[in-house]
């Protein structure tokens, strides 16, 4: 989740709800404008709504590429195995 810098200068902040024994329940944003005590600190780092919605689509392209390979690799890994039915442990009579 990202901090996210609205139009109107106010930001958006992730925030998780805490449950009995620690638990995260949930994540959302609350906003927050200059006069809160964490604007600065937190403002350096923002993106804008279009910064943070490019990011999660590279990050999913990316994504999707890193998942081939895995599957090529593990294609070529299952097909370099012996057709013998040891790979499982069991016999295949």
């Amino acid at each position: 989740m990202f901090v996210i810098r609205l139009p109107n200068g106010n930001l958006m902040v992730p925030e998780s709800a805490i449950g009995d024994g620690g638990r995260i329940i949930g994540d959302a944003y609350v906003e927050i404008g200059p006069d809160d005590a964490d604007y600065e600190r937190l403002a350096e780092h923002a993106l804008t709504e279009d910064e943070a919605r490019s990011r999660r689509l590279r990050w999913q392209e990316e994504d999707e590429e890193l998942h081939r390979q895995f599957l090529a690799y593990r294609a070529q890994r299952e097909n370099s195995w012996p057709d013998s039915g040891a790979r499982d442990g069991h016999d295949p009579a």
